[in-house]
């Protein structure tokens, strides 16, 4: 007898009351439960590498594991079985299979239009079934909550999945894929003259947030401008995003791009870090800095990059690099970026709502200390042009001590203090970022006079 024609004989006036045997509600409850100890066991376990597609796999297996379990012990346990919940597992242990494939197989494309829809069917169905064939109310309520949750991630990757296939076609690579050794990263150069000025944006930044500054440096010579591992157009990379990696990088990508030296490297914020390592490690390459509201180096020991904190950070970065796949990464950073210009904004914004970009960003955020010891290895840039910006407005206490500490690395140096803007303004902002374009030119005059700067 189908379960169809048990509903209708339920309904039939006269027919004795149906007592059903076992506690459904316990099963429910323990079945699902099950599900989401496996899964934090499975992330946390040292055995399962911190990859973003593994742990995805590993979680949605385990997802899989308790609906077959609310199946199976329904139907043993009780006389109302739950049999429909076996669609869910079957759903759930394809999703974790597929996710498990490398990223960019043709698999996990196709299957990432497919999900969406047909878990959004699924929640439908599933909500059906278990409205008719789920007799006791209190089990009915715990499934809801669940039931919700998926068709919020079926809703949210759809979405995200229908705008980032927009956001390529609206924001095409502008410069070009250079591999610099097990990964490509992108630059982008325009202008022409020498010396080269490099752009490096803070934690979190991609070419896109020197909209402004690009631009009007490139009236007066070269400007490149780049995506670090993970951001933009440039691939993830394995392993800890520090300064020392990301200066070894920066190096690959320009002489492999065909980029001439010595260059201007300017860094906002974090980037101010980047851009120290790299003079420290690649004196013969720097003509001159500009450092713009620059984050302080911290002399010490170095630290150990591979530590407990740090395989435990890249579990939970992995996993909320998942969760930028629902869509949730876009709903955030639509309030960023506002200052710059229109396509920049929009192609910012875009960036940073994929997973890759969130990885990327968690990575420098865990090797933040680290990096600031690494800058501290420049300790002598001679009398090689220096500019230190520093904003006015929301800093913390120390903040203008640190930027004169970095201004005494060179006998040519100028520090400056920009009126009336912010940390984040100073590169985004049209009229702050008026003073970073100013310095940059200012240190390229002295490059190629070789003059001291003129100071402000």
């Amino acid at each position: 007898m189908t379960s169809q024609t048990q509903d209708r004989d339920l309904r039939i006036p006269g027919r004795p009351e149906h007592t059903p045997r076992g506690h459904l509600g316990l099963i429910v409850s323990a079945s699902l439960a099950t599900g989401g100890v496996v899964a934090l066991a499975l992330v946390a376990a040292p055995f399962i590498p911190a990859k973003e597609n593994v742990l995805t796999g590993v979680v949605l297996l385990a997802f899989a594991l308790g609906w077959a379990l609310l199946a199976v012990l329904s139907t043993r346990f009780t006389t109302e079985p739950q049999r429909w919940a076996a669609a869910p597992a079957a759903f759930l242990a394809v999703a974790g299979l597929i996710s498990l494939l490398p990223p960019g197989s043709v698999v996990r494309d196709v299957f990432s239009w497919v999900w969406p829809p047909a878990l959004f069917g699924l929640v439908v169905w599933m909500f059906i079934r278990s409205r008719r064939q789920l007799r006791v109310r209190s089990a009915r309520w715990l499934l809801y909550p669940v039931l919700a949750v998926l068709m919020v991630a079926s809703v949210g990757g759809g979405y995200q999945t229908v705008r980032e296939s927009i956001d390529t076609r609206a924001y095409p690579m502008p410069g070009q894929l250079v591999d610099v050794g097990g990964h490509r990263m992108h630059i982008h150069c325009t202008g022409s003259g020498s010396p080269t000025v490099i752009l490096e944006p803070g934690r979190g930044g991609a070419s896109s947030d020197s909209g402004w500054v690009a631009p009007v440096v490139a009236r007066d010579s070269t400007v490149c401008v780049y995506d670090r591992a993970g951001r933009g157009w440039s691939d993830p990379a394995v392993g800890p995003q520090d300064a020392a990696r990301i200066a070894a990088d920066l190096h690959t990508l320009l002489e492999r791009a065909q980029v001439p030296g010595p260059y201007v490297l300017a860094g906002h914020s974090s980037g101010g870090l980047y851009v120290q390592t790299f003079a420290a490690n690649y004196p013969d390459q720097v003509a001159g800095l500009v450092l713009l509201d620059s984050t302080a180096p911290k002399p010490g020991p170095a630290l150990p990059t591979r530590t407990e904190s740090y395989d435990v950070l890249g579990r939970v970065s992995a996993v909320f690099s998942a969760v930028w796949h629902l869509g949730a990464g876009r709903l955030i950073v639509q309030r960023s970026y506002g200052s710059l210009p229109p396509h920049f904004r929009g192609e910012a914004r875009a960036q940073a709502s994929t997973a890759p970009y969130l990885h990327s960003y968690i990575e420098e955020v865990v090797a933040s200390n680290t990096s600031m010891q690494q800058a501290a290895a420049l300790t002598n840039l001679d009398d090689k042009p220096l500019v230190v910006v520093t904003a006015d407005t929301g800093n913390p206490a120390g903040w203008e001590q640190a930027q004169d500490m970095m201004a005494a690395l060179s006998t040519n140096s100028s520090h400056r203090v920009a009126k009336d803007t912010t940390h984040a303004l100073l590169l985004h902002d049209e009229t702050s970022s008026a003073t970073a374009s100013q310095a940059i030119h200012d240190v390229l005059r002295s490059v190629r006079a070789g003059s001291p700067l003129a100071q402000q």
